[in-house]
């Protein structure tokens, strides 16, 4: 090795997804794939808490209100054992006032929250920020959704 610290690769970075709505889920997974990064699913508190221990990914996308042991129980749990490390975004369809948004962010392994519905534009802009997300080619700018070659743009 050159002494050099290697750049991990976005895909080779894992994304939990923990939510109970399936389409919410796979929305998530679509955008979170999209952007080049391995994606996991877990559809309830228990199994998030189970998948993060086992594969330690690099970010959770971590929705609030889910069964049998909740996103706020998940949150706490996550920060006590090797998991500590985790970062993670928070989502919920549930409005939170101010207080509880600032406690939220003040937990020291969350990055973001994002509110329901979750914009496209908002996860590939929090997954960038926060895991690097996809790298443009030498030329080329990004434009909406897509690419765009500056030398060939018509």
């Amino acid at each position: 090795m050159n002494g050099k610290q290697q750049e991990v690769k976005s895909e080779e970075k894992l994304v939990l997804i923990v939510d109970d709505d399936e389409s919410v889920c796979d929305i998530l997974c679509f955008i979170v794939r999209k952007e080049g990064f391995r994606v996991e699913k877990a559809v309830d508190g228990e199994e998030a808490m189970a998948k993060a221990r086992l594969l330690h990914p690099s970010l959770i996308i971590l929705d609030l209100m889910l069964p049998k042991t909740g996103g706020y129980e998940i949150l706490r749990e996550l920060q006590t054992d090797h998991t500590a490390n985790i970062q993670i975004v928070i989502v919920s369809g549930r409005r939170l006032d101010q207080t509880t948004l600032d406690i939220l962010k003040n937990e020291p392994n969350v990055k973001e929250f994002i509110e329901k519905p979750v914009s496209p534009q908002a996860l590939r802009g929090v997954l960038r920020s926060i895991l690097g997300g996809r790298r443009l080619a030498e030329g080329e700018k990004e434009h909406g959704n897509r690419q765009v070659d500056k030398e060939n743009k018509q």
